[in-house]
């Protein structure tokens, strides 16, 4: 019986975050920051909320109680993404994907599901790391034609992200409204994953 417990609690144990040393984090974890001077949108956060991204907010975050029994969660409070952006850092198994649906809007994948649905463009995503001289680095999406993103007014006062495309829906009906935005990036400070996982 003890062994099948352990047994059952392996997996989750190898997908821990580790807490040693304090280098730079070798995967090349990212977070975004905004850039459209005398706009409302000027240096907000890019934060995962309810499988959309916003600007400005909170990120919105788990960690499963079975998870923090066995070793701290990560911190949870900031969003970042991995490799080209095309996906966030997570501990999560399976990891979480980011994607374009078909209404233009960027989306990440529930957590142990990879559906996008129909329409949906996984990128292509580029990812340019951070130059010495300005410690900035960029992100952009390339897919269906766009050139990067856009932020859009939602109904609830925030701004969500879509790429860059005329043919968006958007919150309020009207592309004219959004604002297009350079997406900064800058290469993650911590050594755990960012969040167990986005929801």
């Amino acid at each position: 019986m003890k062994l099948a417990t352990i047994l059952s609690v392996l997996p989750m144990a190898f997908a821990l975050p580790t807490s040693s040393g304090h280098a730079k984090r070798s995967n090349g974890a990212f977070s975004v920051m905004s850039a459209r001077s005398a706009s409302p949108i000027h240096l907000l956060p890019l934060n995962a909320d309810g499988s959309y991204f916003y600007l400005g907010g909170e990120a919105s975050t788990y960690c499963p109680e079975t998870v923090s029994k066995v070793a701290p969660c990560p911190k949870g409070d900031v969003t970042a993404f991995v490799g080209t952006g095309a996906a966030l850092d997570v501990s999560v198994p399976g990891g979480q994907a980011v994607y374009v649906d078909s209404n233009g809007a960027l989306r990440f994948t529930t957590p142990h599901s990879g559906y996008m649905g129909e329409g949906a463009s996984t990128g292509p995503f580029e990812y340019t790391p951070a130059s010495t001289s300005t410690g900035i680095g960029h992100w952009a999406y390339k897919g269906q034609g766009a050139s990067g993103f856009m932020a859009c007014p939602a109904d609830d006062s925030k701004w969500q992200v879509f790429a860059s495309l005329q043919n968006a829906t958007v919150p309020q009906g009207d592309v004219s409204k959004c604002l297009g935005f350079s997406a900064m990036a800058v290469q993650a400070q911590q050594n755990a994953t960012a969040a167990w996982e986005y929801i």
